[in-house]
């Protein structure tokens, strides 16, 4: 029996669906123009200026969409495709419903491929063939891609924050002024940040991002150089915001334009697979841990765990190669890069579990607590109309007046964190900053103390809200991992016996995960920079218990659930079968009742 859900194309691997969005309207669990308090992500769907929500190219639909509850509303399309009527899709799905329960084992996906080397030789849409030689090139492109991005942000870090004022500051201003030379780059970068936006477009953000993987599949490559320039000056100007999202977007946008331009591919959820290989290549070349940032990056598309799980090795295998590509070319070891203390544990214990599925609850709290002042803060902007992007460089200065002031006193709280993560992990002293010149502030701040362990966490924490709402882009991973490391060490330091390894990367994973809702990549990631191994099993609980805690505390709200999904946690088909421990009586009642009900469907199929 032909299946009736299967399209002409079928799908990869033959299957059922797409992954696709059914509507353009809100999702009833969250507001999408909000994304996550930036703004700058909402509303910019047009990426060609002709008035739709592509650019210019055409995505084919894989296969029929699949009823979403409770209302036919959900059946409007959204601009680029025409979705089945409900009244076909109804019969449709209802028809394969009662053939499953009448005949359990009848119903079975139609088989697409047939020998590796017949898929190889006519290069089939969505083969194993394809998906290597697509991961080959989108990785190769995408390691090449995030070494020029790195090679350009990483001199112009050394030369803006080392170079120029050891030429031009030292010897030549008074000592005791040196410190505005924090002042001068953070407000120069911040009116830089504001002129690229205004003069070269919206750069787009991790929540559109998002956003276009699941309503597109693709992300345009008009939003590719304003990206890169807004981020870097973002980055250059101390802001508490990293190159991860930013090498996501450049990625993902690569992935897809190869996809579609290159490779030809028309077929929405396969153009949406070579999307994710992108941004799993970006974040495997930025961690240099492979499985975790292509998790990484199939996690924080959704709200609860890996939903576009068809995708999974085909992600994974172009991180391989775009981690081998990038390192490769930078010189880079793949390898670990914090020591926070020596030697690293030893083992693991029940003892360390129970540690860390308590401090992921603290990092729960502290997380909503953020949420709560981020947008308290994203209100304030908004009232002052600053949220518009033609007074974009008004908005960045005025976010960097927080930023440059915290900067000034609590030298801890520039830049995104992957190098600070060190010095606050180890309470080192400030002259160990990797960025930030003068190191020592105005007051020459250190962290020695419990209490000034929880400035540098709280005020972090502030940085990180200005930051957004400032308008900068860039990611937010690692300035939360140098926030839970602060509070780690102030836990420590109340409780001694606690390893501080587990301290400092349960509290970062706490935090990450309740807003980027990742619980597997985070404790992976967390663990390999580390080298702690060992602190896994405490650091992976405390991830799962913040993401249980803040299940509904959505941050990033284009984080939606797959609308072809029958049901998730969050939704319930209306005709979704359900299992029943009854006796085989029962089960044969049922089955008649199901034939009945479906008989007009029947007829009409």
């Amino acid at each position: 029996m032909e299946d009736p859900l299967m399209a002409k194309n079928g799908g990869e691997y033959g299957a059922t669906s797409s992954g696709d969005p059914l509507t353009s309207s809100p999702d009833p669990l969250n507001d999408n123009n909000s994304d996550y308090g930036v703004g700058a992500g909402a509303g910019i769907d047009d990426d060609d200026g002709d008035g739709d929500d592509n650019d210019g190219s055409e995505v084919r639909e894989g296969t029929p969409r699949r009823r979403r509850p409770p209302s036919a509303d959900h059946f409007a399309g959204d601009g680029d495709f025409a979705p089945l009527s409900l009244s076909r899709h109804k019969r449709q799905h209802s028809f394969l419903r009662s053939e499953s329960i009448k005949n359990p084992g009848s119903v079975a996906l139609r088989k697409t491929q047939s020998s590796f080397w017949e898929d190889a030789r006519e290069f089939r849409e969505g083969s194993v063939p394809q998906s290597i030689v697509v991961a080959l090139a989108v990785g190769v492109v995408c390691g090449v891609a995030a070494f020029i991005y790195y090679q350009i942000l990483f001199f112009l870090l050394d030369y803006l924050w080392h170079v120029l004022p050891q030429k031009y500051v030292v010897g030549v201003w008074p000592e005791n002024l040196e410190v505005l030379w924090i002042a001068l780059i953070g407000f120069l970068m911040a009116v830089l940040v504001g002129l690229s936006v205004q003069v070269m477009g919206e750069p787009g953000d991790l929540a559109y991002t998002i956003k276009c993987v699941h309503d597109k599949a693709y992300i345009s490559m008009s939003h590719v150089l304003p990206m890169v320039a807004a981020s870097q000056f973002s980055i250059l100007g101390g802001g508490s915001l990293g190159p991860e999202a930013p090498l996501v977007a450049i990625c993902a946008a690569l992935g897809g334009h190869m996809s579609r331009k290159v490779f030809k591919q028309k077929n929405r959820n396969v153009v949406r697979k070579h999307t994710l290989m992108g941004m799993a290549g970006a974040l495997s070349a930025f961690f240099g841990c492979p499985l975790g940032g292509s998790l990484f990056a199939l996690e924080v598309n959704s709200r609860f765990g890996i939903e576009y799980f068809e995708h999974m090795i085909e992600a994974i295998f172009c991180g391989e190669v775009c981690v081998a590509v990038f390192r490769a070319l930078s010189g880079l070891p793949i390898d670990a890069i914090w020591t926070i203390q020596t030697p690293p544990l030893a083992s693991a214990s029940p003892f360390q579990l129970l540690v860390g599925a308590f401090i992921g609850l603290l990092g729960a709290g502290i997380a909503a607590l953020f949420s709560a002042f981020h947008f308290k803060v994203m209100d304030i902007f908004d009232y002052f109309g600053l949220l518009d992007n033609r007074i974009a460089v008004a908005r960045a200065l005025l976010g960097s007046v927080v930023i440059v002031g915290l900067g000034m006193v609590v030298p801890h709280t520039m830049f995104w964190g992957e190098w600070e993560f060190q010095t606050v992990a180890t309470m080192g002293p400030a002259s160990e900053l990797d960025h930030i010149w003068p190191t020592r502030g105005l007051f020459g701040f250190e962290m020695d103390t419990w209490g000034r362990c929880l400035i540098v966490a709280f005020t972090k924490l502030v940085a990180i809200s200005f930051t957004v709402a400032g308008g900068y882009r860039g990611g937010f991973i690692f300035p939360f991992f140098a926030a839970g490391a602060a509070f780690g060490r102030a836990f420590t330091i109340w409780f001694p016996s606690v390893s501080v390894s587990l301290a400092c990367l349960s509290f970062a994973a706490g935090i990450n995960v309740a807003i980027t809702r990742t619980s597997l990549a985070t404790p992976l990631i967390l663990c390999y920079l580390a080298g702690e191994q060992n602190a896994i099993s405490g650091v992976l609980a405390a991830s799962l218990v913040s993401l249980f805690a803040t299940s509904y505390m959505p941050f990033i709200k284009t984080q939606i659930v797959r609308k072809d999904l029958d049901s998730s946690l969050f939704y319930l088909a209306e005709d979704e079968p359900l299992v029943h421990s009854s006796s085989e009586a029962n089960l044969e009642q049922q089955k008649k009742q199901q034939e009945q009900a479906d008989e007009e469907e029947h007829e009409v199929l």
